[in-house]
């Protein structure tokens, strides 16, 4: 069973760290500095738990542009399990009762711009490079 928790205490932040840390410093060789940043304080975070162990995480974060949904992570063993889509409906339930009225963004890596699609996000501009990884930008259209 998936679950779903917005990590407020430490304990829960430190763990959607530790999930970040595997898919993205470890699998995708994403430099440690530049997966930690000044954001990591005032972003909100969550964390996903599969029968109990932490699986996935997210955060988001108010910007000049809008809200801007950021470091999406699924641990390999729990990816095609629906764990990302779970995550992606509670963030987005939440930002848009929180902040209506501003565009919703991310930046997408080429392998999951369909995942995007299919939950309503569009296409803005052209392919890009961050961390030498391809993405591009998406915002929300519902």
């Amino acid at each position: 069973m998936i679950q779903l928790i917005r990590a407020e205490r430490e304990q829960d932040k430190n763990a959607a760290f530790r999930i970040r840390e595997q898919v993205f410093v470890l699998e995708q060789q994403v430099p440690r500095d530049a997966e930690y940043d000044e954001h990591e304080t005032i972003a909100r975070h969550y964390l996903a738990t599969c029968d109990g162990v932490p699986c996935g995480a997210a955060r988001w974060r108010t910007t000049d542009q809008g809200v801007k949904l950021e470091r999406f992570a699924v641990l390999q063993d729990y990816r095609n399990r629906n764990v990302g889509a779970r995550i992606l409906e509670a963030v987005l339930e939440d930002v848009r009762a929180a902040h209506a009225d501003k565009k919703i963004y991310l930046h997408a890596q080429l392998p999951a711009v369909n995942f995007y699609k299919r939950h309503g996000f569009v296409e803005e501009g052209d392919l890009f490079s961050e961390c030498d990884i391809e993405h591009y930008k998406m915002v929300y259209k519902g």
